[in-house]
């Protein structure tokens, strides 16, 4: 309809016979001289007023058809006629603990712009976020990405955990100007949150948090949890998988974040083979490596080798996941005016997407 349209204007403006002709006296007149110019035109051209009557009925049959054949299309690719639930984590890397008082190395002003472009571009759902920061130089970064968005958002800084005591912890936070842990975002609305402290089996000064939200979605309730244990530190894992399943509701739970160790491990090798969760991007990848860190975010080429980034679903009592696909995103470069490279984070993010159906 557009070609058609525009082919019509050049006809009407090349037409010389047109431009001899006098100017209409009032409104109604040039009203009705610029339909018959149109008119004649046409005309000129070889089309009379039968044949243009044609073509316009076939092209809006052909629209017609064309617009009905893709949102049938669109119908069967969704559940229900919704589309699938589509998740997001990612290890944004902090700008240190430092960074209370000056700016660290990361460039992480330009790598969050970086970051908020490309998500958006994803259209996530639910996105959980590890080293998520609060600081004076950089104010709060779940906030931040959440205001861009659109979504809400629960963010619990695990430094304000070093010591178990509120008012120390609270002291040492304040003084540093710097505070980081897990985060939640959510299009749909988080209608609760809770916080649980993961045993220090390795490092007593490093503690590690497990941070839970309920989503209100259009599926029912969801329980999703975003969380960044400790390197080596089996016990985090296996308390992890605990409150998991014991936090169960009738809808499916989704378990993300940055484990820091291989699927291959013990501790996940049991969450995956006997404790029933899924893992989102090995369901739809099965011979993919697909590894996430640790990308040097200045290097110009790809230096990741290893993947401990994970989506895992646990069924619920009522209603279950399955994964229609599973992906690395925030795993390209961009670069800073000055053309060096940099790189969204040390980590690459997962994305999957999910139907939720009844359990039969």
């Amino acid at each position: 309809m557009a070609r058609f349209h525009s082919m019509h204007v050049r006809l009407g403006m090349s037409s010389r016979a047109e431009a001899k002709r006098k100017p209409p006296a009032n409104q109604s007149a040039r009203k009705e001289e610029n339909h018959r110019e149109a008119h004649d035109v046409i005309l000129h051209q070889g089309l009379s007023p039968r044949m243009m009557q044609w073509l316009l009925s076939t092209l809006l049959l052909l629209t017609g058809y064309l617009t009905g054949a893709a949102t049938a299309q669109a119908r069967a690719e969704s559940h229900n006629g919704l589309r699938p639930l589509r998740v997001v984590t990612f290890n944004l890397l902090h700008d240190g603990a430092g960074s209370g008082f000056l700016d660290g190395d990361t460039r992480l002003e330009e790598r969050l712009e970086m970051t908020i472009l490309e998500l958006k571009k994803l259209d996530p759902d639910i996105i959980a976020v590890q080293e998520a920061s609060d600081s004076r130089r950089h104010g709060n970064v779940p906030d931040r990405l959440a205001m861009a968005l659109g979504f809400h958002v629960v963010f619990e800084p695990a430094t304000e955990h070093v010591f178990g005591l509120w008012p120390l912890d609270s002291i040492v936070v304040g003084m540093m100007g710097f505070k980081e842990g897990s985060a939640i975002l959510s299009r749909f609305p988080i209608t609760a949150s809770h916080v649980y402290d993961l045993p220090r089996c390795k490092k007593w000064l490093e503690p590690r948090i497990l941070l839970q939200a309920e989503v209100s979605t259009v599926w029912g309730p969801l329980q999703v949890f975003s969380t960044h244990t400790g390197r080596g530190d089996e016990c985090q894992m296996e308390r992890v998988g605990e409150i998991v399943r014991g936090r169960l509701g009738a809808g499916p739970s989704l378990l993300m974040g940055d484990f820091n160790t291989p699927e291959t491990s013990q501790e996940l090798t049991t969450l995956i083979n006997k404790a029933g969760f899924m893992d989102a991007y090995r369901l739809a990848n099965p011979e993919a490596a697909g590894p996430t860190v640790w990308q040097r975010i200045k290097s110009p080429d790809p230096t990741v080798s290893r993947r401990v980034d994970f989506i895992l679903l646990l069924n619920g009592r009522q209603r279950a996941a399955s994964v229609r696909s599973s992906r690395l995103v925030l795993d390209h470069p961009g670069h800073l005016p000055d053309g060096t490279t940099l790189w969204p984070s040390d980590h690459y993010g997962v994305l999957a997407e999910m139907d939720i159906h009844s359990v039969p």
